[in-house]
């Protein structure tokens, strides 16, 4: 499948960075994956060119009616030169959920997935093999039907772009302190929560912001209805363990179901941690903190994969948790997906691919 995409070098390759001074989403590789959807032909014309920017029509739908979804993934260089996705099958699979709540055309996974390998093959000198650094993958998918209308639009592109990266967070795997958001909403069931939708985060940037005026790295949302239980924290999904089990909130329908989520479970269970997804109050988070049973706390997600929280503000109510320092757990799953996704450690779960 993948012999049918054409492939268009560049005339102008860009100077690669410098590994060691990397910061998450300011730099771009030489070259881009597109293909366009025409109702009534389905997807066509995948092709890989030289990054450049998209001329569209200024009435184009996904300026007006926000009718797009997006993906993230990561690709590694091992010690031995060999690159390898983490879980690309997962995010495309993904990709079709939240089509589906955006009323966009499926795409074919297997398709979507030889296309990255063959983008990133070709771009494989642009993956960075300082510590903490990755090539960030972005899928994504947009609207292009020039109309001034509420409806589905009838042509799209999906385009797939390339970012060497350092950490996202300036913080790296040392604990960030979290505002607990208690006004704003994000997201509620039967909304597009658990899509991977731009919309989802156009909505949180306004709490993001306030809480970095007060001193903290993201936000922690509530659900939108009693605003008591805990969701997901800003670019991540989260985890609490209290007194030996680790729990986090149940999927659904307003939370996104994380690729990292999903590992981070997969881990625990194989070395017998107890871990349990379900409904969980910011209340119960701040009593077995008062009780001495909050031992850790972290999110998970593609771009920082874990990131231990040492401090929480819920209405003006600071805790601390594990002296600020990251936790046995944390630590742990950090290493043990690091390692999985460089290629330094075994991978029982079939999670890599080697382009």
């Amino acid at each position: 499948m993948a012999d049918n995409i054409k492939v268009e070098l560049t005339t102008s390759p860009k100077q690669k960075p410098d590994p060691n001074n990397l910061h998450f989403g300011e730099l771009f590789t030489d070259h881009m994956f597109v293909m366009d959807y025409t109702e009534g032909r389905g997807w066509h014309d995948p092709r890989i060119i030289p990054y450049q920017p998209l001329v569209l029509d200024p009435s184009c739908m996904i300026f007006h009616y926000g009718q797009a979804i997006f993906e993230g993934l990561k690709a590694y260089k091992s010690k031995d030169s060999r690159v390898l996705l983490f879980r690309p099958q997962k995010n495309m699979e993904r990709v079709n959920i939240s089509n589906d709540r955006l009323c966009i055309p499926p795409i074919d996974p297997e398709f979507a997935v030889q296309a990255i390998r063959k983008l990133v093959d070709l771009e494989k000198d642009w993956i960075p093999q300082a510590e903490g650094t990755s090539l960030y993958i972005r899928p994504f998918i947009i609207a292009t039907d020039s109309y001034l209308g509420v409806r589905p639009s009838k042509t799209f592109k999906f385009m797939v772009i390339l970012s060497p990266v350092g950490a996202y967070y300036p913080e790296g795997i040392d604990p960030v302190k979290i505002y607990v958001e208690s006004f704003y909403v994000r997201a509620v069931k039967g909304g597009v929560g658990f899509a991977k939708t731009p919309g989802n985060y156009a909505a949180s940037i306004k709490a993001q912001m306030e809480a970095h005026e007060k001193g903290y790295t993201q936000v922690l949302w509530l659900d939108g209805v009693e605003k008591k239980y805990v969701e997901e924290v800003g670019t991540m999904n989260v985890f609490f363990k209290i007194n030996g089990e680790v729990v986090t909130p149940a999927l659904e329908g307003s939370i996104l179901a994380g690729v990292t989520r999903d590992s981070t479970i997969d881990l625990l269970k194989n070395w017998g941690v107890p871990v349990t997804e379900r409904r969980i109050s910011i209340q119960e988070i701040y009593d077995a903190h008062e009780q001495g049973t909050l031992e850790e706390a972290f999110g998970t997600g593609t771009a920082a994969v874990i990131s231990p929280i040492g401090e929480l503000n819920w209405d003006g109510k600071i805790i601390e948790i594990n002296k600020g320092e990251i936790g046995e757990i944390s630590s742990r799953i950090y290493h043990s997906i690091t390692g999985i996704q460089k290629g330094e450690l075994e991978d029982p779960f079939g999670w890599t691919v080697e382009v």
